[in-house]
């Protein structure tokens, strides 16, 4: 246990500088608040230091006891503060490093891909339903926040440490080699020729793509797509929230395909 003097030593710069979006090249992050925190030390994430109150590190003791955290950090919830620069109602954070990027080849059957999405809420969002759902692989590209960002990680509650994550460099190229390795392309998206999601015949190995906020899908990528599946909705109105989207359709995905249709 090291007993912090100087909250704004050198030592404890990373948990003010990694702000929502930042990574360093050793794929640092922070993490904040205990529910967040916890449920990532219940995982297999390295930790590099915690920095919390007396009060955090009594209560979950127990919890941290045959945790490997090389520096555990000792501060009050007034210096904590002074780091994050508003008002917080959390009294702990975490200095960790966010795993690996996981191969094509090692996803599940059941992944969803997410085409420009770049909110880190819906992203969190996103990836706690996954988790709740049972689709536990997800495929981003650089623009889109990664699920060990910031805002996404306390959105998601820290559910990204139970979700393997593909980050790919070209949606053009990913989509033709997983139709190669035995998984059909589903796309999310409004159109004339759209099937409806509650008629869908969902594959046992399935990718389903979740386009931009704004713009959708774009039609070079729907037509990489093999099907294109839309949400039944009321007349006039245009479409959900992705993040509710998402979560309807990946209930529908899973049920479907463990039903056999």
């Amino acid at each position: 246990m090291i007993e912090i003097e100087d909250i704004k030593s050198e030592e404890l710069a990373i948990y003010s500088s990694l702000r929502e979006s930042a990574f360093r090249e050793d794929g640092s992050f922070i993490a904040d608040s205990p529910k967040v925190v916890n449920l990532l030390l219940e995982g297999d994430v390295a930790v590099k230091s915690i920095l919390a109150t007396a009060e955090y590190y009594e209560e979950f003791a127990e919890l941290l006891e045959d945790k490997n955290i090389p520096k555990k950090y000792l501060t009050t919830k007034e210096e904590m503060k002074k780091i994050v620069g508003h008002k917080i109602h959390h009294n702990c954070m975490m200095h960790g490093i966010r795993p690996a990027n996981i191969s094509l080849e090692a996803l599940g059957s059941k992944v969803l891909l997410l085409d420009g999405i770049t909110s880190a809420e819906n992203v969190g969002s996103i990836v706690r339903s996954c988790a709740a759902l049972g689709v536990d692989s997800l495929i981003i590209a650089n623009e889109t926040p990664h699920p060990f960002n910031r805002r996404a990680l306390r959105v998601s509650m820290g559910y990204a440490s139970r979700v393997k994550t593909h980050l790919h460099q070209d949606i053009k190229e990913s989509i033709p080699y997983l139709k190669s390795l035995g998984y059909r392309v589903y796309a999310a998206e409004v159109s004339d020729d759209a099937v409806w999601l509650n008629d869908v015949k969902v594959s046992d190995k399935w990718v389903l793509v979740m386009g931009h906020e704004g713009r959708g899908i774009a039609q070079d990528i729907l037509e990489l797509c093999d099907e294109v599946v839309t949400i039944e909705m009321q007349e006039g109105i245009k479409s959900f929230n992705v993040g509710v989207a998402a979560a309807i359709m990946m209930y529908q995905f899973v049920n479907s395909s463990q039903r056999g249709n």
